[in-house]
């Protein structure tokens, strides 16, 4: 079964940010189930010594995005066309 996204692919920065967002879910859920994993330790510092300075960049990236251009975005990503009634979806 396909998604609606796999037909349209993510731009550089939305797959760094969205990796990153789902890394650092699961390191947040290992911290609190496993506080002094020293695993889970270790990839937290090596994300943060590694790769968040480029994803803090990708995520400024996109926070500048016109509002327009998100929308068509997300509609483009999910598939369909967001109704828009007076400025809202």
């Amino acid at each position: 079964m396909t998604t609606p996204a796999a037909a349209t692919s993510l731009d550089a920065d939305e797959e760094r940010v969205t990796r990153a967002q789902r890394l650092l879910v699961q390191l947040g859920a290992a911290l609190v189930a496993r506080p002094f994993d020293t695993g889970t330790h270790e990839k937290l510092r090596a994300f943060l010594d590694e790769d968040a300075e480029l994803v803090l960049a990708s995520l400024a990236a996109l926070s500048r995005r016109p509002e327009a251009e998100l929308r068509n975005r997300i509609a483009e990503l999910a598939g369909h066309a967001l109704r828009s009634a007076g400025g809202t979806a």
